[in-house]
């Protein structure tokens, strides 16, 4: 029977072919193949059996496609509701399961699978849906100019190449947002979103994106109203719908609300960071002895005074619930709030999870729900974990809570954030000071409790303040480090200058912000999270570019993020 392995295989490429014209990501094409079960041979009880066969050749091919471990396959299911959808499955199976499922396929059956997978990437790479454009490129000698410290690439194969890879990539990323309209819609999801992305590359509006297209008389630009339409209906989940405006739900409902919306959207920005991730899979960008990433929250404006009398307590009852205020550059100011968690140090520096933060504000009533930050860390870690094994974890002082670092600890993570204040140690600080050529210090085992129990033990870490200003001009960290040695101490805080590469990461997200006056949240959530997904097409752009030359991850841009706006805005302009 092993000779029938290369007909029934190349039956599933051929079908994978054809339908390479109407899919447009690999993980579309393997979940639409069509596999001829009734040729495969699986000796499983058919009728105890939890996952079907074909499920489960699906998931072969799955596995062998994206080269996985067992065990790595299984974490991802157990994580990705999407793909357990997509492979027909209502609960993920364990690894044992999956073990258990391929023992008992005939060696007929796994030469099929096996041979079959090797085809379908073969056909997706021959019909465009994966290209070697996004292969670490090599550029030839007339692309190269030599400065007085660097070779670096010539403008022209910069703009070509990172032209290609932002093609393929918005492919992958964009065509993981489904608005679930009708079918007879008159402009389709892709259109609307390469509006929504020129109104982020040129910080317009939907307002300006459909007063261009009615002055230009371009077909394919839709009024500002259907603009913001369809942005909400990509947060809103399949089959809901609000019968009044956002705004006038009450707090709790809006909170409620929020949840879903978040779920809908990061659902897509997940796995359009995960499709564009495993272009370079081969090149592991997170191939590192020691991963870390940080934590921050950033605020995005909402220019509205919250108050209709404040002397009187009396606040505007319209205000969007999602606002809350921030102390910038020593005053109070309004906004969104929104945390993230990025790859740093010697990664790229890539966003890998978003999270909508709900902070309680002054005018609003004692008991409105708002989150915790040890819940906001939790999801954030729990989305980052999917993609890569992470060793540490950088916070601000603003994190400094015993429920944080509890909830990091518990994940066997190792933490560190500076201490917000230390009267308590100025004893600590004056014995460092009194010692002759010391100028750090360690204090080992202090206690962390959660409801008055000891729970872990972290290090204090003394060391001069970069800042004159610092009390006793010293600072002091604090990190779940295992007994830090004296002569380990200025390493450890040094690290901690890898978390400003998320404070870079705010600034350029914020300058792909579209403008919009809008109070429904929808709205406000699906551009901030469109931005982080442009920020790390720029990263993963730039990233190609520098493993084909050569460069450091970590050396300056060569694809610059101005460079790539135009890039990509060049060719929004031709494929529009």
């Amino acid at each position: 029977m092993d000779d029938d392995a290369p007909a029934l295989a190349g039956a599933i490429v051929y079908h994978a072919k054809t339908l390479c014209d109407q899919v447009d990501t690999l993980w579309r094409l393997l979940n639409q193949v069509s596999i001829p079960v009734a040729e495969l041979s699986d000796t499983r009880n058919q009728n105890k059996a939890t996952f079907s066969t074909e499920s489960m050749a699906r998931l072969y091919i799955y596995q062998t496609v994206h080269d996985l471990t067992q065990s790595e396959l299984a974490d991802r299911l157990a994580n990705r509701p999407a793909l357990l959808k997509g492979f027909g499955m209502t609960k993920p199976p364990t690894q044992q399961n999956i073990s258990y499922a391929w023992s008992q396929f005939s060696e007929q059956t796994k030469v099929t699978l096996e041979t079959a997978s090797r085809g379908i990437l073969l056909e997706a790479h021959d019909q465009g849906l994966i290209t070697d454009v996004l292969l670490p490129p090599q550029p030839s000698g007339n692309d190269i100019e030599e400065t007085e410290d660097q070779s670096t690439a010539t403008r022209e194969y910069v703009h070509d190449h990172g032209s290609k890879v932002v093609e393929l990539a918005r492919r992958h990323g964009f065509g993981e947002f489904d608005s679930g309209r009708a079918g007879n819609r008159i402009y389709e999801d892709k259109q609307i979103l390469d509006l929504f992305a020129n109104a982020c590359l040129t910080q317009g509006s939907a307002h300006s994106e459909g007063e261009a297209g009615w002055f230009l008389d371009e077909n394919d630009v839709c009024d500002d109203s259907t603009f913001l339409r369809v942005i909400k209906k990509f947060a809103t989940p399949a089959g809901q719908e609000l019968p009044k405006p956002l705004q006038e739900y009450s707090i709790e409902d809006v909170v409620a609300f929020t949840e879903e919306f978040r779920e809908t959207l990061m659902s897509s920005f997940d796995v359009a960071t995960e499709n564009v991730l495993n272009t370079i899979r081969h090149e592991d960008p997170f191939d590192d002895r020691h991963v870390t990433a940080a934590i921050d929250f950033t605020h995005v404006p909402y220019h509205v005074w919250p108050w209709i009398n404040k002397d009187r307590q009396i606040p505007k009852a319209d205000y969007p619930p999602m606002v809350s205020g921030y102390k910038d550059d020593g005053g109070i100011k309004y906004g969104y709030t929104f945390a993230t968690i990025t790859l740093v140090g010697k990664n790229v520096p890539i966003i890998l999870g978003i999270e909508p933060v709900k902070e309680r504000s002054a005018w609003e009533p004692k008991d409105t729900p708002a989150d915790s930050k040890a819940d906001v860390v939790d999801r954030l870690l729990a989305t980052a974990q999917q993609y890569v094994d992470l060793d540490e974890v950088l916070l601000d002082r603003g994190f400094y809570s015993n429920d944080v670092y509890a909830t990091i600890h518990d994940r066997g993570l190792v933490y560190m954030t500076p201490v917000p204040k230390y009267e308590n140690d100025y004893e600590s600080i004056a014995k460092i000071k009194s010692k002759e050529g010391v100028d750090a210090a360690v204090k080992h085992d202090v206690p962390f409790a959660i409801d008055g129990e000891l729970h872990h033990t972290a290090e204090f870490l003394y060391v001069p303040a970069t800042d004159e200003e610092a009390n006793g001009n010293y600072a002091v960290f604090v990190t779940n480090r295992d007994h830090v040695a004296p002569d380990e101490i200025r390493h450890v805080t040094n690290s901690y200058s890898r978390r400003w590469d998320i404070e870079n990461q705010y600034k350029s997200v914020k300058a792909f912000l579209p403008k919009t006056s809008s109070k429904d949240y929808r709205v406000r959530l699906f551009s901030f999270m469109f931005a982080a997904l442009l920020y790390n097409l720029w990263r993963l752009t730039d990233y190609l570019v520098k493993v084909g030359m050569g460069r450091d991850i970590r050396s300056p841009p060569v694809v610059t993020a101005k460079t790539f706006v135009r890039a990509i805005g060049k060719y929004l302009l031709e494929a529009g």
